[in-house]
């Protein structure tokens, strides 16, 4: 009997002659042990693939309506769920429904920032552009101030959310009138995550 670490389709074969001799009623205590465990680690191996050839595929331009047949599901949000459940986890969740809901909150929150931002264009552009103007800052606090100038340059007003925030602590002690901007935009955005997740899940 082979090793669990061997060549997939090696232990695919040894498991299934573990079974067919088990119908048999000639298979050993051993070997059945041994093969249930080669099957446990070979599950978690294929399990593993699949959300790695999902995100490959997606990569590669395949729709999530192709994706379905393949993936033996019915439709396109079927097959996003599916791919879903399988992502480990970055927000605590431990079951697949539970991933599956942080990600989407996450979704409609990016939307409902996004969409604020894009009609307070003008207001974090100015906001940016004091910030990334301020002079006198020590090193990491410029290389801060650097990267809101840099997002100054992009068309979508939400890339300047996160190097905004970032320049609060290297602000806050010297320039009291645009920490608390910043204090007020990220306690907005927060609020506007929140609503939207909320909203999201009364709908359903």
């Amino acid at each position: 009997m082979t090793h669990v670490d061997d060549d997939p389709i090696t232990t695919l074969g040894d498991i299934r002659a573990v079974v067919v001799a088990a119908r048999d009623g000639v298979t050993e205590r051993e070997k059945l042990l041994h093969a249930l465990a080669a099957l446990r680690v070979l599950r978690d191996e294929l399990s593993a693939w699949e959300p790695e050839l999902i995100s490959a595929a997606r990569s590669n331009g395949i729709s999530w309506t192709a994706l379905a047949p393949a993936l033996g599901v019915a439709s396109r949000q079927a097959a996003e769920r599916r791919y879903l459940r399988l992502q480990p986890s970055d927000t605590g969740e431990t079951t697949g429904e539970g991933r599956v809901d942080a990600r989407r909150d996450k979704r409609a929150g990016d939307r409902a920032v996004a969409e604020w931002a894009r009609r307070n264009a003008g207001s974090l552009r100015k906001l940016a552009g004091q910030v990334s103007a301020l002079d006198g800052l020590g090193a990491t606090a410029q290389n801060s101030a650097d990267r809101v100038g840099d997002a100054l340059g992009t068309d979508n007003p939400a890339d300047l959310l996160s190097p905004l925030a970032a320049t609060h602590p290297h602000v806050v002690e010297h320039h009291q009138g645009l920490a608390d901007q910043l204090t007020a935009i990220a306690e907005h955005t927060d609020r506007l995550r929140r609503d939207a997740a909320n909203q999201r899940r009364t709908q359903r």
